[in-house]
């Protein structure tokens, strides 16, 4: 892949990548020279299962979900990627077939670089090795932690469970903007009814309250009792 000037990049993408690798100015402007910077409008698909890939991807700006497909058509949500995040073919040297659909669910940017060459600036460079081995062993404790649930909760307590943890992302309790009911069924493998149902009978019981653009967790003991 030809690099990229470096200047040319927006000035968040020289910051994401200081904070995200935990490295110097000096080692980020190397990544950022290695890189091009892409931009996915809302729907796109970013990888497609299957394909040989040799790219990976830091997500600069918006969304994506790692979608597979079972038998029957049901959608499985394998992750959500966030600013900061990597994903694609990460250290490899040789190209590897994808193993999920990626699409952008609102518009997003990502600095997108060979593998090969991440796998070498990891090698010259151990905050990058050793950014990458946490952002793994995070995404593996995600990835638990949903199996888990799937596994030993009820759609409705996964429903309260995703609430919870995504209203801990902030110091008020609020999730903002409020989750969009279509995709917090898909984040917890249930209908979009099921969910509706779950919500509207939070917010009657007044454990959550809904704005115009937030939704907010007013009672959090109480809904973490009706996690199971």
């Amino acid at each position: 892949m030809p690099a990229s000037n470096p200047s040319a990049l927006p000035a968040e993408a020289r910051m994401l990548v200081t904070r995200v690798l935990a490295c110097s100015a000096e080692v980020a402007e190397q990544v950022l020279r290695r890189g091009r910077l892409r931009r996915f409008p809302n729907r796109a698909t970013i990888l497609r299962q299957g394909d040989w890939l040799s790219l990976a991807f830091l997500l600069v700006l918006g969304r994506a979900h790692a979608l597979l497909y079972s038998a029957d058509g049901q959608v499985i949500l394998l992750h959500e990627y966030r600013a900061g995040d990597l994903f694609g073919a990460l250290g490899e040297l040789e190209p590897v077939r994808q193993e999920c659909d990626v699409l952008a669910v609102e518009e997003a940017r990502a600095l997108v670089l060979e593998a090969a060459e991440l796998a070498l600036l990891a090698q010259q460079h151990s905050c990058i090795g050793l950014a990458l081995s946490r952002m793994l062993i995070r995404r593996l404790r995600q990835t638990t932690e949903r199996m888990y649930e799937r596994a030993a909760l009820s759609a409705v307590g996964r429903v309260h469970a995703e609430l919870l943890r995504q209203a801990r992302e902030a110091a008020d309790l609020t999730i903002r903007p409020a989750p969009i009911l279509s995709e917090l069924a898909l984040r917890v493998a249930t209908t979009r009814e099921t969910a509706s149902r779950a919500v509207n009978a939070l917010e009657r019981r007044g454990i959550i309250r809904r704005d115009a653009d937030a939704l907010i967790v007013v009672a959090p003991r109480r809904l973490e009792e009706m996690v199971f």
